[in-house]
C-alpha cells in the first residue's frame, strides 16, 4: 500500500490560520479520538503549537475500551499535558472542560491577579483532525447548534468564534490532516474510525485490517456478533464465509461497509486501536 496523500486546499489555508491566530488564544485545546490516542494528533500541528499551554481532550470515550484509555490518559499527564475523557455528547462536558481549562491556567491566573489584573474570561483554538468530533463539542459548548455536524470527514471548512460561558470563548476550526501518512499502520486505523475519506484506501484492506485486530485483541466480540465464526481462519477467509452466511452471495464490497460501519458504530463493542504498550523510545 502506497503512502496516502489528502491534503485539500482549505486544509492547507486552516493550517496557517491556526498559526496566525495563536496569538489571539490562552492555551490550545487539542481533540483527538479516545479510540485513537496517539495516531489522531496531527504532527504538523504539534509542532504549530509549540510551548502553548495545552489541554488534550479524548473524545469519544464512550466508544473506548476503558482499560486502555485510561492507560492513556496516566501516560499523557505522565508526560505534563492535562488530559480530560469525554463524550462530547454529554451535558457534563460543558462544566468538566470549563475546569480543565481553570486548572490549566491557574498559575497565570495567579500571576494576573498579583498584578491586579481579573482575568474572567480564558480563551482557546479547538483543532484536531476530521472526524474527532469537534462540531459537536462546538455545538455542546455553545449550547445551541451552531456547526454542522456529520459521521463523516471534513464537515467544518471555515472558523467561527463563540462564547461558551462567562469563562470560555472558543475559536474552532476545520479538521486538518497531514499532507501523507507514511506509516501505513496509521493510515489503516484512520480508515477504520472513519477520519479520512473511504475512497482512499481500499475497503477489503480496511476490513482485513480490522478482522485481524479484532481476532487478536477482541476475539469474543466477533464470534458474539457472527455466531460460528472460525477465529482460525485467515482474514479473507473469514470474509467469504460470512459474506455468504449473511446472504450476501458474492458480494464482498457489501460485507466490508456492513463490518466497517458496525465497527464506527461501537456495534462490535468499545475498543482502541493504538496501545502504551505499543511505544517505542523515539514516541
Amino acid at each position: 500500500m502506497a503512502s496516502i496523500q489528502w491534503f485539500p486546499g482549505h486544509m492547507s489555508k486552516a493550517r496557517r490560520q491556526v498559526q496566525e491566530n495563536l496569538k489571539f488564544v490562552d492555551f490550545v485545546t487539542v481533540l483527538v479520538d479516545a479510540r485513537l490516542p496517539l495516531s489522531s494528533q496531527n504532527p504538523i500541528l504539534n509542532k504549530i503549537v509549540g510551548d502553548k499551554p495545552k489541554l488534550l481532550i479524548l473524545n469519544k470515550a464512550d466508544l473506548a475500551d476503558p482499560q486502555i484509555v485510561k492507560e492513556w490518559q496516566a501516560y499523557f499527564q505522565g508526560q505534563g499535558i492535562k488530559t480530560l475523557l469525554i463524550n462530547a455528547k454529554e451535558q457534563a462536558t460543558v462544566k468538566e472542560l470549563t475546569e480543565a481549562a481553570k486548572s490549566l491556567m491557574a498559575d497565570k491566573l495567579a500571576r494576573l491577579r498579583e498584578k491586579g489584573i481579573k482575568k474572567e474570561t480564558l480563551r482557546t483554538m479547538i483543532i484536531g483532525i476530521p472526524n474527532a468530533g469537534k462540531s459537536t463539542l462546538m455545538n455542546r459548548l455553545a449550547g445551541k447548534k451552531i456547526a454542522v455536524v456529520g459521521n463523516k470527514p471534513g464537515v467544518t471548512k471555515g472558523q467561527q468564534w463563540l462564547k461558551s460561558n462567562k469563562d470560555l470563548e472558543i475559536l474552532d476550526t476545520p479538521g486538518i490532516l497531514w499532507p501523507k501518512f507514511e506509516d501505513q499502520l496509521v493510515g489503516l486505523k484512520l480508515a477504520l474510525t472513519g477520519a479520512i475519506k473511504d475512497n482512499l484506501l481500499p475497503m477489503d484492506e480496511v476490513t482485513i485490517f480490522g478482522l485481524n485486530y479484532f481476532k487478536e485483541n477482541y476475539p469474543e466480540r466477533l464470534q458474539e456478533r457472527f455466531q460460528g465464526l472460525d477465529l482460525r481462519q485467515e482474514a479473507p477467509e473469514m470474509i467469504m464465509d460470512l459474506t455468504q452466511k449473511l446472504g450476501f452471495r458474492d458480494d464482498y464490497d457489501r460485507f466490508y461497509s456492513l463490518f466497517v460501519k458496525e465497527v464506527r458504530d461501537g456495534k462490535l463493542g468499545r475498543y482502541t486501536l493504538d496501545k502504551v504498550s505499543d511505544l517505542d523510545g523515539d514516541d
